[in-house]
This record gives structure tokens, C-alpha cells and sequence, in this order.
């Protein structure tokens, strides 16, 4: 039972870090067709559990990775890759911070970063990897366009 859960709560992490998730109704439907039966009941424990939190904005967001999501919203002006590298544009002064945040969040497709003062360098294992940064991290900027 605890497998289970834990490899939900898995996929629901990889959900809420790639997508923009603003509904408990959305997650579920996201993870039936990854092939999870659950009910939204169940969904709700799983956010409570796991720390969620819904931002102003109305997207969920993973506890550890709120301040990263401030952080990208309000200084990020780009996120573009080039091959295993991810560039991050900033606003001036604020890289460093930046890059804080992402070491902070401890994603697995991190592999380490390097800031100056308005640009961020990560890498990531591969071509791949590097992609779902690029997701993640535009997903997390996304509020600030919203606003």
C-alpha cells in the first residue's frame, strides 16, 4: 500500500513540476492516464501529505519548490537550452539567487550551475534532461506572465 502511494505521490511531484496544475479534478484526470485509478479524496490527502501549496495564481506548487517558483517569476526573463545547458536570463544582480533556488529545490536533472550576475548556466545530464528543465522552469516562471 505505502508503494503505491509513494510511486503516486511520484508521479504527482513530476505533474506538478511540468505542468501547470490549478484543480485537485485536473491532477487526477493527469494521473489516470498515467495509469493511476485514485479518487480526489485521495488526491487531497496526497496534497496534504506532501505539502502543496495553491499560489495566488492559482497553480500548485511543490513546497520545496515555491521559492524557486518566486524566484523564476520574478527575475526570470529567459530560460533557453543548448544541448545538456540550460541559459537563464535574470534580471541584473539576481543569478546568484537564482541559482540558489534551483540548487535548493535539488532537482535530478541537475547536474550543477554556474551564475554570473544576470545569467545562470545549468546543466543537466543530457539533451533530454535538459529539455524537462526548460519545462520546469518556464512552467514556474508562468505566473508572472499571467499577472
Amino acid at each position: 500500500m505505502a508503494g503505491k502511494r509513494n510511486s503516486r505521490q511520484d508521479a504527482i511531484r513530476e505533474i506538478v513540476r511540468s505542468q501547470a496544475v490549478r484543480t485537485q479534478r485536473e491532477l487526477v484526470e493527469r494521473l489516470e492516464k498515467l495509469g493511476y485509478q485514485c479518487t480526489q479524496a485521495t488526491i487531497s490527502r496526497d496534497i496534504m501529505d506532501m505539502g502543496l501549496r495553491k499560489l495566488p495564481e492559482g497553480i500548485y506548487v511543490l513546497s520545496e519548490d515555491l521559492h524557486l517558483q518566486r524566484m523564476f517569476s520574478e527575475f526570470v526573463t529567459s530560460v533557453e537550452r543548448a544541448n545538456n545547458l540550460v541559459v537563464v536570463k535574470s534580471l541584473p544582480g539576481t543569478a546568484p539567487g537564482v541559482a540558489a533556488a534551483v540548487d535548493a529545490a535539488a532537482l535530478p536533472e541537475v547536474v550543477g550551475s554556474v551564475a554570473g550576475n544576470d545569467t545562470m548556466l545549468v546543466v543537466s545530464q543530457n539533451d533530454e534532461t535538459a529539455t524537462t528543465l526548460v519545462n520546469l522552469f518556464n512552467t514556474v516562471r508562468a505566473s508572472r506572465e499571467e499577472r
